[in-house]
């Protein structure tokens, strides 16, 4: 079985998943080509476990300020190019497309007819989920963006529906706790806004990891240049993070048991559901603008018991190497099962 993966790069959530599946897929002994598309490629770091892997422009969206900005958005994607990729990737050599909400592989499968599947968060919002009711909004966009005949949708809860746990790598590191240590990942804010956000809490030690070539200190606050690995050691042994809301970085605090202070960016449905969602799970605290308040009494509290989901990557090989015959339903029931279901957030309805 051969395998073509696409995989939107605009955040790196979507990465870390195709990083947990390449090696589930191949331990079930299928060949897997990927393709990424929505960064530049000189942006894309700490690529080796998809070995000689494929990019396109694709689509994306550009954040000014900590908003998407839409006009730019707009003016910047390049839809004559999209469609060239389109018709130019050849799929007759695979046997299925996975499209990780990556729309040039999910596309050129619809018009070459090839069985399409989608594995991504985004899917998630066909069903009903707490906080704002933006599914109805979403779910067209999701369709055209990245077409595909089954979606596969990721969260923290099942509320209710065939939605699976987080698809997310095991932390690498001994969870441990070095009091006052922060680890902040806001790459879409402005700079200086982030370090006015911080600069009052002298008291606190800022790990804050940005797009820059090399390490710089300013007082309390410690810009890092981005790194997979450094950041991950960093999350293991910080006192709580603060992020913007992606749902692969969220999973991974969970999994952690670290607490966590989020931002959803503005104008970003999918981060604005994350922020409504975990606030109902009693997971996370939301904040627009990061106040003195809010920041003491978000940093006082103590650690989260960490979250243990099950192997979603495993069971989803498994499931595409015995041809996606398993309902989603039951795929979703046997893997929500196999979470110890203790340690699975429940609703708290204040």
């Amino acid at each position: 079985m051969k395998i073509l993966y696409g995989v939107q790069t605009t955040g790196n959530g979507h990465i870390t998943r195709a990083r947990v599946m390449a090696p589930a897929l191949a331990q079930e002994g299928i060949e897997v080509d990927f393709l990424f598309s929505g960064r530049p490629p000189e942006k894309l770091f700490n690529m080796e476990p998809f070995g000689d892997y494929q990019t396109r422009r694709g689509l994306t969206f550009t954040v000014t300020d900590g908003k998407i900005d839409r006009w730019r958005s707009l003016t910047q994607n390049n839809l004559i190019q999209l469609i060239k990729d389109i018709k130019a990737l050849d799929l007759q050599q695979y046997d299925l497309i996975i499209s990780d909400f990556e729309p040039v592989t999910a596309w050129a499968a619809k018009l070459q007819k090839k069985p399409c599947i989608g594995i991504a968060h985004q899917y998630a919002f066909s069903y009903p989920l707490p906080g704002p009711s933006i599914g109805r909004v979403m779910m067209p966009m999701i369709r055209f963006f990245a077409p595909v005949q089954q979606g596969i949708g990721l969260h923290w809860h099942h509320f209710d529906g065939p939605i699976l746990p987080p698809l997310i790598e095991a932390q690498p590191y001994p969870i441990t706790v070095q009091s006052g240590m922060i680890l902040v990942y806001l790459p879409f804010e402005n700079r200086e806004q982030i370090r006015q956000w911080l600069l009052p809490f002298s008291d606190y030690e800022f790990h804050v990891y940005c797009d820059i070539d090399q390490p710089e200190d300013d007082e309390h606050i410690l810009w890092r240049p981005l790194s997979r690995d450094a950041f991950r050691q960093a999350q293991a042994c910080c006192d709580g993070v603060i992020a913007n809301c992606g749902f692969g970085l969220a999973s991974e605090v969970l999994q952690a048991g670290k607490k966590l202070l989020t931002k959803p960016l503005t104008g970003q449905p999918e981060q604005v559901s994350n922020a409504a969602v975990l606030e109902y799970l009693g997971l996370a605290e939301v904040f627009s603008e990061l106040g003195a308040d809010q920041f003491y009494r978000w940093a006082g509290q103590r650690a989260p018991e960490p979250v243990a989901y099950p192997d979603v990557a495993a069971a989803l090989a498994r499931w595409i190497h015995e041809g996606c015959d398993q309902s989603a339903e039951e795929l979703a029931r046997k893997l929500w099962q196999g979470a110890l279901t203790d340690q699975v957030a429940e609703p708290v309805i204040s």
